[in-house]
């Protein structure tokens, strides 16, 4: 990755933008470079925040709950099969994550769902099984967890995931889950933000967990090491939007964690607008940094460039792909 960082990031941002309400009490303002330097790395300082972040639990409707504040946003759906989570957050969450899910009531952790393979999604997998969980994920998050995987962008080698950790049921295309007098649809959208993101829809509770396709509020990133793709992740928000209603609750990866399909249609809006400029510049023969140079997010930074990827990081990932 370009860490050459024009404009200058707050690390408490930079934390927050992954952890939702990491407590950080770190000040002072570094560029990405130097956040990299003296925080070991954009890895670790997400999981040092998480160690502390609070928990802020968002209940929605048919005992659906969205827990915010370890990583991606967490689903929770509570009933007398269990609690069935989508997404496990950061394992160093865990005492105030398994404080939040006890708040939901008295039922075990019976199934967890990973929408990919991240760790600010998955790190957790290894403790919910240890809790009574099975693993269930499309066949790239498992291809992923299992093996030595580097991601360039955050300039970071994942080790492979203890056999614990890893889902024991995969699946291609589509899955279906009947839990708690609920339908749980599973479908895999092709590479997105990865290889192998999925949404989870709550059929009965109309209700829609989208994970990394989707951040709202806030630039996301694209993960070119693991299959990631501009157009895909444009293609895989039609998908999505195709599924939903006016009325459906909408869950992002990222960022305010209870959203709808009219915020969803802006941020699609957005990521089409911002590609089909920087391939107009890209095709007059613009280099990457002449292209970012030409600011060609400028239009929506105020409200979506905010946080750690900022419109000339957005606009490098948004280039590669083009």
């Amino acid at each position: 990755m370009d860490m050459s960082g024009k404009s200058l990031l707050s690390r408490r941002h930079f934390c927050l933008c992954c952890i939702g309400g990491a407590a950080s009490a770190v000040t002072g303002w570094l560029t990405p470079r130097e956040v990299f330097a003296e925080a070991r790395g954009i890895v670790s300082l997400i999981k040092d925040s998480a160690a502390t972040a609070q928990i802020k639990t968002h209940r929605l409707r048919n005992d659906i709950s969205v827990l915010e504040g370890s990583g991606g946003n967490i689903a929770v759906l509570t009933g007398s099969d269990g609690k069935v989570l989508i997404d496990a957050g950061i394992a160093v969450s865990r005492p105030q994550l398994t404080k939040a899910l006890d708040g939901l009531g008295n039922e075990p952790i019976t199934h967890l769902v990973n929408t990919h393979w991240h760790f600010d999604h998955a790190d957790g997998n290894e403790w919910v099984h240890s809790a009574g969980a099975k693993i269930i994920a499309h066949e790239n998050t498992q291809k992923h967890l299992s093996g030595i995987q580097r991601v360039e962008d955050w300039d970071y080698n994942f080790l492979p995931s203890p056999s614990a950790a890893l889902p024991s049921e995969v699946f291609a295309r589509e899955h279906q889950l009947k839990l708690d007098g609920a339908t749980i649809d599973l479908k895999y959208h092709g590479p997105a933000h990865t290889d192998g993101d999925i949404s989870a829809t709550f059929a009965e509770a109309n209700v829609l967990h989208v994970g990394d396709i989707y951040w709202n509020g806030i630039y996301p990133f694209i993960d070119y090491s693991t299959g990631g793709s501009i157009n895909g992740t444009i293609a895989a928000c039609d998908a999505c939007l195709a599924m939903a209603g006016n009325d459906t609750i909408i869950i992002p990866g990222h960022g305010q964690p209870v959203s709808n399909k009219a915020e969803m249609k802006d941020y699609r809006d957005m990521l089409a607008a911002i590609r089909d400029n920087v391939a107009k510049l890209k095709g007059q023969g613009k280099s990457r940094d002449e292209t970012v140079a030409a600011k060609p997010t400028a239009a929506f930074d105020a409200k979506w460039g905010q946080f750690l990827i900022d419109p000339g990081f957005f606009t490098r990932l948004v280039y590669e792909g083009v």
